[in-house]
């Protein structure tokens, strides 16, 4: 029985990354089980440079990470918004039946309650008959939240841990990722190692995954952003970016938007290609007098803050205002829009159809 879920599971993630090549067919899900044990790493979703900070008892010399949150704990004279108006979301009384809803995670509390928080509240609506709760796969985001505000977010093993401890029988696991990555992938293997403690359990895919959510998608993003849409300004979409294949989402999104004659419309990453630099040298060929810079991330965390609408030489708001535009940023991540949420309801239903 082991070794045919496993199977199964290896054949999703074949038909997952299938899909992200040909772009062919709809939201697939996996009912995952394995005997590995693996943390969960990041390469393609919304970062922070936070860490836990040790003491010089415990080390001689402070780590690149330590030296990061030291100068980040020295610079954050700004307020993310009150961490306790953010559900946590790790109450334990599950019952049999819970969704858990992955994310890497942000430490700006506002938007983690507008995105991350909104997502939550759509599928806990939709789907009444699961517990709804939260897990987060960046420790470093756990750890600075919980340092900062007292306020402790499950990682995934805490969270497999609770669901355990609980009793529960049927887990089903809506993660908020953009694209079928290293991190997705690390995901479905990391659950499984917990699978034979349920009766069932199933994994949705993420936000693109299928030729249908790549064209709902641009029209969520082309409605949010009509009114700015006057002929004279180029609005910039920022993404993570990663130098794995998945990479080649964002550059799906542009050719779509493009080929359906949204060509003031550009999709740049902070971390791959295309870059700011190529973003600005394709605005640059066109007549615009003005720049609209949005994250293309479920959450406008550091990247969106900083990368983006900082005020530093190479954010891309001052990239862009040496370039002699006027630029506004929209400091809103993908999880505030109805759209997208809609999306990851769709996955999360299939996932849950495949149980059936």
């Amino acid at each position: 029985m082991k070794i045919r879920k496993i199977t199964a599971l290896l054949l999703s993630l074949t038909c997952l990354g299938a899909m992200m090549s040909a772009c062919g067919t709809s939201t697939t899900t996996s009912t995952v089980e394995s005997a590995a044990d693996t943390t969960a790493t990041s390469t393609e979703t919304e970062t922070e440079t936070e860490t836990e900070a040790t003491t010089a008892a415990e080390t001689e010399a402070p780590t690149e990470e330590e030296t990061a949150e030291e100068a980040e704990d020295d610079e954050e004279d700004y307020t993310t918004g009150d961490a306790s108006l953010d559900n946590i979301r790790n109450q334990d009384e599950i019952g049999e039946k819970e969704l858990l809803v992955l994310s890497f995670g942000t430490s700006f509390n506002d938007s983690r309650r507008l995105t991350i928080g909104a997502i939550e509240n759509s599928l806990e609506e939709a789907f009444p008959e699961y517990s709804v709760r939260r897990g987060f796969t960046a420790n470093i985001v756990i750890d600075h939240v919980n340092r900062r505000d007292g306020y402790l977010i499950d990682d995934v093993d805490a969270a497999m841990n609770r669901a355990v401890d609980n009793g529960v029988k049927t887990l089903v696991v809506q993660p908020t990722h953009l694209m079928n990555g290293l991190e997705y992938n690390d995901l479905v293997e990391q659950v499984g190692s917990y699978a034979d403690a349920f009766d069932q359990v199933a994994f949705g895919a993420p936000l693109l995954t299928s030729d249908d959510d790549f064209k709902r998608v641009e029209q969520a993003i082309v409605d949010w952003t009509a009114d700015y849409d006057d002929g004279k300004t180029a609005i910039v979409f920022m993404g993570h970016g990663t130098e794995a294949e998945s990479n080649a989402v964002y550059q799906k999104m542009q050719d779509l938007l493009t080929a359906d004659g949204h060509t003031n419309y550009y999709v740049g990453t902070v971390e791959a290609s295309p870059s700011v630099d190529d973003v600005l040298a394709a605005v640059q060929k066109g007549e615009y007098e003005r720049v609209v810079l949005e994250p293309l991330m479920v959450v406008a965390g550091d990247h969106a803050h900083n990368d983006m609408a900082g005020d530093e030489e190479d954010s891309w708001k001052t990239i862009f205002e040496g370039a002699g535009y006027e630029v506004e940023c929209l400091l809103r991540g993908l999880g505030e829009n109805e759209a997208i949420r809609e999306i990851y309801a769709e996955h999360a239903q299939a996932a849950i159809d495949s149980l059936q």
